[in-house]
């Protein structure tokens, strides 16, 4: 079994080692990591660790804040192993594409982004519309967008009146960049958090604007 492992700890020698020591103390393996983010003294990271058969998530909370000063954020099962081209990878594939580029693209951005799932959206005459979701987007829609038209990446409020009481209930974090400009936004959903960093928004809003070009 793999699980997604964010951590926060001090971006100092020696951290990520003692981490890995601490992890490998309950038998887990790290298969890749990440780095999320970079601040004054900390780094947030994203580990896929292997854990034996019927080990419990919680030995890894447990371990991993064993040592000083390391948090862990969140920690969801995994099925893939991190990519550190992985944008590069799916904006080759939208290029690539004979079919629906948009629907390519929904589809790979919850793997390239770790989120739960994606869609993009606009506003028409009766309000705002999905356009394309990826196959684990909720299929309960928001019946109104206040906040577009969209001029840069953000995160969205998820307690915002215009989010839908069961994406509320799932602790959904939510965040959306423009697809250029063409009206269009790319909005993520990450149910059960944890919350965007300025470093994932920022990661978006470059996405999303290469493949605005590539859409044409």
């Amino acid at each position: 079994m793999s699980y997604l492992l964010r951590v926060q700890l001090p971006d100092r020698p020696g951290s990520l080692g003692a981490l890995a020591v601490a992890l490998g103390s309950v038998g887990a393996d790290i298969l890749s990591l990440d780095v999320v983010e970079r601040g004054a003294g900390f780094a947030v990271d994203d580990l896929v660790v292997e854990v034996p058969s019927g080990a419990l998530p919680d030995t890894l909370i447990t371990a991993a804040e064993s040592i000083g000063d390391v948090h862990v954020d969140s920690i969801r099962p995994y099925t893939g192993v991190l990519d550190t081209h992985r944008e590069l990878e799916l904006i080759d594939q939208v290029a690539g594409a004979r079919d629906d580029r948009m629907q390519v693209l929904v589809d790979g951005v919850p793997r390239v982004l770790r989120v739960g799932w994606s869609t993009v959206i606009d506003v028409g005459p009766h309000g705002a519309y999905r356009v394309v979701g990826s196959p684990s987007a909720p299929q309960t829609q928001a019946a109104s967008a206040p906040w577009m038209p969209l001029e840069k990446p953000a995160v969205l409020d998820p307690e915002a009146d215009w989010v839908p009481e069961i994406w509320r209930s799932m602790d959904t974090k939510l965040a959306a960049a423009p697809l250029g400009n063409t009206g269009k936004v790319l909005m993520l959903g990450r149910p059960g958090g944890p919350d965007f960093r300025p470093s994932e928004v920022a990661r978006l809003g470059y996405l999303a604007g290469i493949v605005a070009t590539v859409l044409g």
